[in-house]
This record gives structure tokens, sequence and C-alpha cells, in this order.
């Protein structure tokens, strides 16, 4: 390995072995800062020239640029990781660099791009390089538990709304470079989240008189709530439509399908109605981007095992399509609760934001920063499921962008939250390749 990729490989180790795990109502930010001491050791040059503030144990920077008067871009990871549960080849702290790998929490989520943005912006400052408009850099530490919560991200986005900043573009963490993003499309393809569903988490509520278990009475709570989930399952509670988004993206990966498909893919507008068909009916991941999505996830009855309870309920996790939006995909799932007389409760609405153009400035410079560093990757624009703190900057930017520049294999992205995360040490070079890139030409 090159002294340059074993240099890199060590940095990101130091920021893994620094457990920087939020949690729900966290107040003690002690983590936090122990964390971002390290990261003015390992970025001194960037340190130096940036102005830097602190909101509880999140981290905001503004480097100055040559045209104050210009729009400011904003380039954003997160500071904060998951938990570290179940079982690990090698400690989830530890950094370890084995195997042509970097082991541990975080490197995939957020660490490793956080770590490849402000080394590529460190370099420059090192070599006295100064950005032709204001570069901003934001970190925050609550992305894991919601960002909604008054701090990171949510309470950052406020502050810069106050102070009337608005960014060119922002470009937060997001899709990867990957191989067959959906099923036999051969080739590589950099996937640029140019928008997230919303989320919403609602609490279906069954009552009665309860009583003994021993003479039930039909239609209990439970099963009420069970026929309820049955018919909620079937898949047809929400309005399935297929997106500008989506249909580019169809475009884009067809380039790398064969047969009858690499036709109907091309032509999506032309075939509209065949692929929402395909798409909602052959896997969960083409069901997600044509459609809300309803999870159950929890569940309470009563507290005994002979008890019929007097109220039981189960959570449900929302995605919401943008063409249907939170209160419509409610008002679908009330109608379905009314039918089994329950009640729906929104417990946790979270926050919706807009899609961005893949037409928009921000995304051709990414495409052609792509080309240039990853040549061969298709940079292809998607809707992701998940959720990033990019949402909170559509109140600042009309162009939010996500994308982590690491090719990544199916296995590493399935140990995202999950054990075993890890990043292959050939794609540490690139990424602050992509990222100088980036922030040499933005202005």
């Amino acid at each position: 390995m090159d002294e340059r990729t074993m240099r890199y490989a060590n940095e990101l180790a130091r920021m893994i072995r620094c457990e920087t795990v939020s949690v729900q109502g966290q107040s003690d930010y002690e983590k936090f800062t122990r964390f971002q001491a390290l990261l003015e050791e390992l970025f001194p040059a960037l340190f130096a020239v940036c102005e830097k503030e602190v909101f509880h144990g999140s981290l905001l920077m503004r480097w100055p640029g040559q045209h104050p008067e210009k729009a400011p871009v904003l380039f954003m990871n997160h500071q904060d990781v998951v938990e570290a549960s179940g079982e690990w080849e090698h400690e989830p702290f530890s950094g370890d660099i084995t195997e042509d790998k970097i082991w541990g929490r975080g490197t995939l989520d957020d660490k490793g791009a956080l770590w490849g943005m402000l080394r590529a912006a460190d370099e420059l400052a090192a070599e006295g390089f100064t950005p032709d408009c204001d570069i901003w850099f934001e970190s925050a530490d609550a992305e894991e538990i919601g960002g909604n919560n008054g701090e990171g991200a949510d309470e950052i986005s406020l502050i810069l709304k106050e102070r009337g900043i608005r960014f060119a573009f922002v470009l937060d963490e997001g899709g990867m470079i990957v191989t067959e993003p959906m099923l036999g499309a051969k080739g590589s393809y950099a996937m640029i989240g140019v928008g997230e569903k919303g989320t919403a988490d609602l609490k279906i509520i069954a009552r009665s008189s309860g009583g003994h278990a021993s003479t039930p009475p039909k239609d209990t709570p439970l099963v009420r709530l069970g026929k309820f989930m049955a018919e909620c399952d079937s898949g047809s509670l929400f309005r399935v439509e297929m997106n500008p988004t989506v249909q580019e993206m169809f475009r884009r990966v067809s380039g790398g399908i064969d047969g009858m498909m690499k036709n109907v893919l091309s032509k999506p507008d032309v075939y509209k109605k065949v692929l929402e068909a395909i798409m909602n009916r052959t896997s969960p991941e083409g069901a997600a981007m044509l459609r809300t999505t309803l999870a159950f996830t929890m569940a309470k009855g009563s507290d005994g095992h002979n008890v019929l309870p007097q109220e039981a309920w189960v959570l449900g996790n929302m995605r919401f399509a943008h063409h249907q939006g939170m209160e419509e995909s409610v008002e679908a799932v009330r109608k379905v609760a009314e039918k089994y007389d329950l009640e729906v409760a929104v417990e946790v609405a979270g926050f919706t934001s807009p899609v961005t153009s893949y037409k928009c400035l921000g995304f051709r410079m990414l495409e052609q920063g792509i080309k240039e560093i990853f040549p061969g990757a298709v940079p292809t624009p998607y809707i992701m499921n998940g959720a990033s703190d990019a949402r909170f900057m559509s109140r600042v930017s009309d162009n939010c962008l996500r994308f982590a520049p690491f090719s990544i294999n199916a296995d590493q992205r399935h140990s995202v939250h999950g054990p075993n995360e890890n990043l292959d040490l050939s794609t540490l070079a690139p990424a602050v390749d992509f990222y100088r890139w980036m922030m040499t030409h933005v202005g």
C-alpha cells in the first residue's frame, strides 16, 4: 500500500477510535468536544483559515473566498454514529487496518466522508489555495437521532436562515458508487440523492372494555389491529407514481441493461405504467421508489397473559412519497383504521424537503467531478428512502445534493448501521481528489 493511502487510513482510524455515538436527549457533549479537538489536530491548515462556531456538539466553519459577494457553497457530513451492537469481526471502534480495508463504526456513515472533505480542504489550505467563493463546512452531532430536535443541522439551518445566508448548492452524505443498483444493470453508477422521502411515526390505537382472556369477544383490540395491519400490508394503500427523478434514473441505468428491458427503461415516459406495475411488485426497494411506505415497528397489548387489553397499539414508521405527502398519506391510513374502529395519532412528524432538479448547476458540477475522478462511473440521480441532514438545509438552498465519493459493494452497503462496517483503502485517495476537484471549481 502506498504512503499516501496509509497516511490517510491512519487519520481516519483515529477518527473511528474517537467514539461519538449519539443518544436521544443527549446533554453531555464532551465526546464531541474531544472529537473536534482531534479534527483540529488532524487538519490544522484548514482550521487556521476558517472562522469556527460550535452549537451544542455541532461544528460550523466558514472558509472566506476571494469573492464574498458570490453565493457560497456548503459541504457537510455528520460527526455522530449509531451504536455498535451485534458481533463484529473487528472491534467496532478499533479502526483496524487489515485485508485492504479499514474497519469500524462510522467508516461509511459518516466519518469516512467527513474525513475526505476535511482532508481535501486542509491540503488546499496548506498549499495556499483560496476558494473563489466562501466555502462553509457543517458537521452535526445529532443526525443519527433524527436531527430535528432543536440541535444539529436543524438548529444551524435556522441560524443560517436568520443571517440571510443562501447557498448555491449543498453537498451532504448520500448515495455512493455502486455496481448493479438495480437487477441486471451492469456497470458502475454514482448514485446522487436529489431528495429524500419525509418521515412520520404513527400510533394506531385500539380500545375496549378489557376483560378476562377466558371469555374473549370477537374483534378484541389486538385482532382489530392485526386486521388493520394485514390490509395495510396488501400494498394497495398508497398511490403509485413514478416521478421525473426516477424516470431519469431508469434512463441512465438502461445503458447497462441487456434485452427487452433496455428499451423499456430507456423510454420511461412511454412505458411509465408498465414500469410502475413492475417496480411496485418485484422488490421492496422498487416499491419504495414509487409510493409511501408504512412499516410496523413496535406494539403493546396488556400487561397480563390472561388479560384482554383495554388499550393496545402499534407504531408505524411512515416514509411518504413527494407526490402524496404526509397529510394525504396519513389520511389514507386513517380511512383504513376507521373500518376497524381504530384511532390514528401522529407521534412524530419529520421534516419535509423538496426535490432538487438534476439539471441544476450543483448537480452538473457533481457530474463533471465524478467523470473526472471516477471515469466510467455513470452519475445517476435518485430519491433516498433514508433521511439525511441535507433536508434541513433546504431552508437555505434550493439545491441540496447527497453523495459520498466511495466505491462500495453490496456487503459494505448492508454494513451501514450493522456489524462489520468497513471501507476499502483504495477508495480513500480518490475521495480526497474528488472533494479537491469540487472545491477548486466552485464559484
